[in-house]
């Protein structure tokens, strides 16, 4: 099921990068930037770059799978690598913070910062 989904902005990557957004709110955002549509009974796919829909038919939980966001990863254009540090200024995290649910939610970030470079 959606929810209403917050804007895009750098407030709402933060919130992402400091966990303090839920998972299913960080997962749909992307999912929605990638072209999955919430038909009111189910997500669906059809707007959905061929690779993802063949791939992931339904849009795949990014902070638990680690296939997904490898995927997610090797989608982000070269250009758009450091737009974490280069938009928000994140240097990363520390050390004992280095857990793949955190990792993952720094992917997703970036990725979507991509998006937004793309005008998403």
């Amino acid at each position: 099921m959606t929810i209403p989904l917050p804007a895009l902005t750098h407030e709402t990557l933060w919130a992402i990068l400091r966990d303090e957004l839920d998972d299913d709110t960080a997962n749909q955002l992307v999912w929605s930037a990638l072209g999955y549509r919430w038909t009111g009974e189910q997500w669906s796919a059809e707007s959905v770059d061929s690779s993802w829909r063949e791939a992931y038919p339904e849009p795949p939980n990014f902070i638990e799978s680690r296939p997904a966001t490898v995927k997610l990863t090797r989608s982000i254009a070269p250009q758009h690598k450091q737009l974490l540090k280069e938009v928000l200024g994140f240097g990363g995290y520390k050390i004992d913070e280095l857990v793949p649910r955190k990792t993952r939610r720094a992917t997703m970030v970036n990725w979507l910062l991509g998006y937004m470079q793309n005008g998403g």
